[in-house]
């Protein structure tokens, strides 16, 4: 069985772009792959973060993740900073990657423009990220479009290890469902929705309450048209209601623009509200229900336990081919 490895920063609420474009394809690869979903805690302090959030956010994407289906009987569902062998090689790989290369990130870039001082760590959060594959020679990187350039890196690196000390990692694949990888902004087609955006018009969040998301959605942006139809190129807003609401409802594309064939925005937007509301619902309540019982943390402690039995193997294989005296016992 192969491995998959993936995770989501908890930086921020988590919106429906990543539930369609993350933790619902997560539940699908559970049943046919031996599964790794961290909560990426350690990435995530690579920008300054408040400390009560990063625990509280922390904890809220390892419940919707369970709450969304993820079934921790048939995947790991830990944390990243709970197996810390994580850290330790990603430091090693830091001396295995170059400065240009991490110059060339685009996040990096991204994230550091305009700004007076920027952290190392987010310099060498790619190494980390490798780190976080490697560790379980995963085959398989649920990643977006924007993570491509890392696992480039990730595979790279594994490369150049191999190279140097001898075949051992597995040379990872990018997995990118051609479906429902991308959800838009709903201010702004041309970008990505995400739980980052200041404007909380952008995106709708997982907690969002039925009469938020049915506020949020009648003021999505539209063009100056009538007519309900799939055309990215001249009518990318409308497109992006039409792939939200084909991914919650099952509907093809063509169906929704038959459904809607002389309609004007007005009643497409109230359905699509009210598909979204039943969408949320069921995964709010039984995030509540795992929050309230405190039943997440058990589910944490065992998935980092079995995280860590893997990660340390490999760590001591890796240390060894490099050349680290093991420890002795006294």
């Amino acid at each position: 069985m192969k491995t998959v490895l993936s995770g989501i920063q908890p930086s921020g609420k988590l919106t429906l772009g990543n539930y369609i474009g993350a933790i619902r394809n997560f539940v699908k690869l559970q049943n046919d792959y031996k599964c790794n979903f961290m909560v990426v805690d350690l990435h995530a302090i690579t920008v300054p973060q408040d400390p009560a959030m990063l625990r509280e956010q922390s904890e809220s994407v390892a419940a919707f993740y369970i709450a969304a289906g993820i079934d921790p009987n048939l995947a790991n569902v830990y944390m990243q900073s709970h197996v810390p062998q994580h850290a330790e090689l990603g430091w090693l790989l830091t001396t295995l990657t170059a400065m240009g290369e991490l110059e060339r990130m685009t996040q990096f870039k991204d994230k550091s423009e305009g700004k007076e001082s920027v952290g190392a760590g987010l310099f060498v959060y790619p190494s980390l990220m490798a780190a976080d594959i490697l560790i379980y020679n995963a085959d398989l990187v649920p990643v977006g479009e924007d993570q491509k350039q890392h696992l480039e890196l990730t595979r790279d690196l594994a490369g150049r290890f191999n190279h140097r000390y001898g075949n051992y990692f597995t040379i990872p694949d990018p997995y990118i469902p051609k479906v429902g990888a991308r959800i838009m902004s709903l201010d702004d087609a041309s970008k990505k929705m995400s739980k980052s955006n200041p404007n909380p018009g952008s995106s709708i969040s997982l907690l969002d309450t039925p009469d938020v998301i049915r506020k949020k959605i009648s003021r999505a942006t539209t063009d100056s048209g009538k007519e309900v139809r799939y055309d990215p190129a001249t009518k990318p807003e409308v497109s992006n209601l039409m792939s939200i609401y084909s991914e919650c409802s099952g509907l093809s594309l063509t169906e929704i623009q038959d459904q809607y064939d002389g309609q004007m925005y007005g009643g497409f937007k109230k359905e699509l509200a009210e598909v979204l509301v039943g969408t949320l619902e069921p995964i709010q309540q039984r995030y509540y229900e795992i929050r309230e019982s405190g039943e997440i943390h058990d589910i944490l402690a065992k998935g980092a336990a079995d995280a860590r039995e893997t990660a340390s193997k490999v760590l001591a294989d890796v240390k060894e081919r490099m050349g680290f005296l093991p420890a002795f016992k006294s």
